[in-house]
């Protein structure tokens, strides 16, 4: 006879692994679905600094701050697969979702899918993930103290962002591949007038490189064709690369069975979606801030909504 859970979590990042945490403390039959390896995007952060409650000055990397994490949510109980979620039937008082090696059930689903940044799409990317190239300011910007930094995006996220990193960086420079900025005008306006920021228009990187870490970039006009080498400043070693291009938000699955916009699932302010014992948390929901720490909450929102939900 097939198990019938509790809740069903669908994703192991902070969000997911919060949901699992609070679910299995409310002793309710959790499992928790993870295609790879726990942690989602901040798997890939070497450095830690705005968690609350983390280890301060003993080096928190994103892996660290999951173990812990993970850790605590098989403390209280909660099943772990490792499987490629397939299909989702969130219909009626029972869900199915269905994973490459089988079906399973539960009373209520929390996904916690994530979303993750569009890539910039140069050549040699990946290779310099956390060693140059990020996606997040709030969370790297920090370590880019008197550097020099460029930011590839030209919406209101890019400008922004690139206006918060001129509080770390001695120059940032904005890379767009269009001959003006698509942010709002105000948001221009305050960019055109900050003495630390500089513009490259027409522009894509098209490679980046480096020994360990970025140390180097070619940027091609779109117009001309016409490449330029951009090279670290020796006495910095290296330069920041942030990549404001979008987001992916990781729902196809749900697509048509839910109500997503821009791509992101929608819930109210107490993770609940439009379908009922069907709750969202993280990165994958409509929101105005991704962090861990946003993260979390709603993971611990979600589970003890479905708590509620699943008595009810």
């Amino acid at each position: 006879m097939e198990t019938i859970y509790d809740v069903i979590i669908i994703g192991a990042g902070p969000a997911g692994l919060s949901a699992g945490l609070y679910a299995g403390r409310a002793r309710l039959n959790t499992l928790i679905i993870e295609h790879s390896q726990d942690g989602g995007q901040i798997a890939t952060t070497n450095e830690i600094e705005n968690y609350p409650g983390q280890l301060v000055n003993a080096g928190e990397t994103g892996p660290s701050l999951v173990a812990r994490m993970t850790e605590q949510a098989q403390e209280f109980g909660c099943t772990r697969l490792i499987d490629s979620v397939t299909e989702v039937d969130l219909e009626g008082e029972m869900k199915r979702v269905s994973c490459m090696g089988g079906d399973y059930f539960a009373k209520a689903v929390i996904i916690a899918t994530g979303a993750h940044a569009r890539p910039i799409g140069c050549k040699n990317e990946d290779e310099f993930r956390g060693k140059g190239i990020s996606f997040c300011a709030t969370c790297d910007g920090f370590f880019y103290r008197d550097k020099e930094v460029y930011v590839v995006g030209g919406g209101d996220a890019a400008v922004e962002e690139a206006m918060f990193l001129t509080n770390f960086a001695r120059k940032v420079t904005v890379i767009h591949r269009r001959d003006e900025l698509r942010a709002a005008k105000s948001i221009q306006e305050k960019a055109f007038a900050n003495p630390k920021m500089e513009f490259m228009w027409d522009s894509v990187v098209d490679e980046v490189g480096g020994d360990g870490k970025l140390q180097w970039m070619k940027v091609r006009n779109v117009k001309t064709d016409e490449l330029t080498t951009i090279e670290a400043a020796p006495e910095d070693g290296m330069f920041g690369l942030f990549g404001f291009v979008g987001f992916l938000p990781t729902t196809e699955l749900f697509e048509g069975k839910l109500e997503l916009e821009g791509g992101y699932i929608v819930t109210d302010e107490d993770m609940r979606t439009s379908t009922p014992g069907v709750f969202a948390a993280g990165d994958v929901r409509k929101k105005s801030l991704r962090q861990v720490v946003t993260a979390a909450a709603d993971g611990a929102i979600a589970a003890t909504q479905a708590y509620k939900y699943i008595n009810e």
